[in-house]
């Protein structure tokens, strides 16, 4: 431990001689981009199209702070691989996909607080201009 720091597991905050580190961060992983057959639409289904997925996870983040270890943190090569895996099953809602995503990623890393995951649609098919379609689905323990 630092000379000047205070902190251990049960408190949630670590007190340094220079101020205060709350434990508890945000990891996030922004901007994953797949081609995917989601929608309604017959369309859809056969052409694809291009989606993206955000993960923001809160978690305490104190002893990776500390240590440099990746054993101490959340490793995102592995929340990109769940994205990945469910992003290559079709589905008709993005509601679902990000069901999906959130319900593995729930079972897989316990130590997380909170997280959420953000599904976007590039183009959805609607009667005129519409840049992206979107949804958030949040969890928290």
């Amino acid at each position: 431990m630092e000379e000047g720091r205070s902190c251990n597991r049960q408190e949630a905050l670590c007190i340094f001689d220079s101020g205060i580190m709350e434990k508890t961060g945000i990891i996030e992983l922004e901007g994953m981009e797949f081609k995917a057959y989601h929608g309604c639409l017959e369309q859809e289904k056969i052409r694809g199209n291009l989606f993206t997925v955000d993960f923001r996870g809160e978690l305490d983040l104190s002893a990776a702070a500390e240590s440099d270890n990746l054993n101490d943190t959340l490793n995102y090569g592995e929340i990109y691989d769940i994205v990945a895996e469910e992003m290559s099953v079709p589905s008709e809602l993005l509601e679902n996909v990000a069901g999906r995503i959130v319900r593995t990623i729930e079972k897989n890393f316990p130590q997380l607080v909170s997280f959420s995951v953000r599904v976007s649609k590039k183009r959805p098919p609607v009667e005129g201009v519409a840049q992206w379609s979107r949804v958030t689905l949040f969890h928290r323990r």
